[in-house]
């Protein structure tokens, strides 16, 4: 086990998450176009939340695109930070694509072999995915118990924030069972430092401050341009007006 390096972490956090994940966002504010995302958005939502205003509509249709992503597109950049992590520590590597479905992370800890598949948090798929996941996790032990002629491989399903007070998800069949470990018991188990889940804070605020007025500048000038485009699409005698909405976004 190797100490981490928190400069090292701190420059990681600074170039391979903030900066990829303001460069998406700027991307696609800058792409947004009310006559685009408008159509993929639900008009009857909108209308339940009683918007009466031009601005108002233009603002609820462009967070609506802007975040319908956002989590996905940090949870994959988080995701590589904790392999970042891991790799630094206890020499972890990204499981290879296609090879171990399912399976993000692999590394040895003490006399164990820990497989991991990473998500943003505990309450992250249905039934379905998750005895796909569990499957995915037997098959993987199998592979690696060939390959590494070792018994102690531990499954993991490992989760950047949240908790779960019954972490041990226990089946019959002993290879289809696996731990979940989530926020803090997470990020201490692929780094061996209980603070850590507080230590990346900082890093990530002091980076999103840099780059957030550009966004916000950007942004504001979005709404700007949507809200024009809202009263000339969607206006009649200086009202919203809800059927040219409906229509525009659902008629055959």
């Amino acid at each position: 086990m190797k100490r981490l390096d928190y400069a090292k972490l701190n420059a990681f956090i600074a170039s391979d998450v903030i900066k990829p994940f303001y460069e998406i966002r700027l991307a696609r504010l800058e792409s947004a176009k009310l006559s685009n995302i408008s159509k993929r958005k639900n008009p009857y939502l909108f209308k339940a939340k009683n918007i009466e205003t031009a601005g108002d509509l233009a603002k609820s249709i462009l967070d609506a695109f802007l975040s319908s992503q956002e989590e996905t597109i940090f949870g994959d950049l988080m995701e590589n930070l904790a392999i970042q992590v891991c790799h630094e520590v206890f020499r972890g590597k990204k499981a290879e694509e296609g090879k171990y479905r399912s399976i993000d992370l692999i590394f040895d800890r003490g006399n164990k072999t820990f497989i991991v598949g990473i998500k943003s948090g505990p309450n992250w798929g249905n039934s379905d995915q998750v005895n796909t996941m569990k499957k995915n996790l037997k098959i993987a032990k199998r592979l690696l118990r060939a390959q590494l002629k070792k018994n102690t491989i531990i499954s993991v399903n490992g989760c950047i924030y949240g908790r779960d007070d019954s972490p041990h998800k226990v089946n019959k069949d002993p290879d289809l069972s696996y731990y979940k470990i989530c926020g803090q018991s997470f990020w201490e188990l692929i780094s061996g430092d209980d603070q850590l889940y507080k230590k990346i804070i900082q890093p990530l605020d002091k980076e999103a401050k840099k780059r957030d007025d550009t966004f916000k500048e950007l942004y504001i000038k979005k709404i700007n341009e949507m809200t024009k485009d809202v009263i000339e699409l969607f206006y009649t005698k200086d009202d919203l007006d809800w059927n040219k909405i409906i229509d525009y976004v659902s008629k055959k």
